[in-house]
């Protein structure tokens, strides 16, 4: 069976820095109409870095939609018309000061399909080279360093709760263990 849904109209609602959001009329499979409310946005990017020792670095920063400090990779959103591996890059240097002699790809994530397009794209970082951050004026944020078996205890214990990241540790993780 044939599951998609014809666009019949479409209204933006609200056109931000970092996001769009559309209201939607589509038609279902079964002929009836619906409404979608989705969000357009860019895309990100989360990068992994993987110390020579198998550690990994995070970043800890406040995030204001759940009003609490996550631990999370240092990810952002990808800019007009940067290629992700740009970006990866980009973020890698003013998140966490490090730079990179390899960067591998991971995996493309759907975050939230039910209302988004946004798409992560994830990778590792190798052979790190430590620097200096470069935060945007508006990030706060602190640089910390985890064991990888600690950091799989973290996502565990649901001590980390960023999707992003639950995804990079894990796929690492199987990565070294296979």
């Amino acid at each position: 069976m044939n599951y998609n849904e014809k666009t019949i109209d479409v209204k933006q609602i609200f056109n931000g820095k970092i996001i769009k959001v559309e209201l939607q009329t589509v038609e279902l499979c079964n002929k009836n109409k619906a409404e979608r409310e989705i969000v357009r946005h860019r895309g990100g990017v989360a990068i992994l870095p993987v110390t020579d020792d198998n550690e990994v670095i995070l970043v800890r920063q406040f995030r204001k939609p759940y009003d609490e400090e996550l631990l999370e990779v240092p990810a952002g959103k990808i800019d007009h018309d940067e290629l992700p591996e740009t970006c990866g890059i980009r973020e890698l240097k003013e998140e966490t000061g490090y730079s990179a002699s390899k960067i591998s790809y991971l995996t493309t994530m759907y975050p939230s399909p039910g209302y988004t397009d946004e798409k992560i794209t994830i990778f590792k970082a190798e052979g790190l080279n430590e620097g200096s951050l470069s935060l945007d004026e508006d990030e706060f944020l602190s640089v910390e360093k985890y064991k990888l078996a600690e950091a799989v205890d973290m996502v565990k214990s649901g001590d980390i709760r960023d999707a992003k990241s639950i995804i990079a540790i894990l796929l690492l993780a199987a990565e070294i263990n296979s």
